[in-house]
């Protein structure tokens, strides 16, 4: 499973590690990615995201449904995709 939040989309990025003589080497700056689980009013269940922290916010922010929404009109995750627990 890939590491990408399923409510942004937000991927882990490519930089640099830049030493004191300059030196640069390729390192990832990896998103923090959450497993968590949300109850989900409109189909009676629970389900479990693999969300980042500013995922969790948005969903705070608009909610879950409307977040959820958004997210597969942006094509970041499918109706399939999510888990649902119970």
């Amino acid at each position: 499973m890939s590491r990408i939040c399923q409510i942004t989309g937000r991927k882990p990025a490519v930089g640099n590690n830049v030493s004191h003589s300059k030196r640069r080497t390729k390192r990832r700056f990896d998103i923090n990615l959450l497993s968590k689980k949300f109850y989900y009013a409109e189909q009676d269940c629970w389900i479990s995201l693999r969300i980042s922290a500013a995922g969790i916010r948005k969903v705070n922010k608009v909610g879950l449904h409307k977040a959820l929404v958004e997210a597969v009109e942006k094509g970041y995750c499918d109706w399939n995709s999510i888990k649902v627990i119970g």
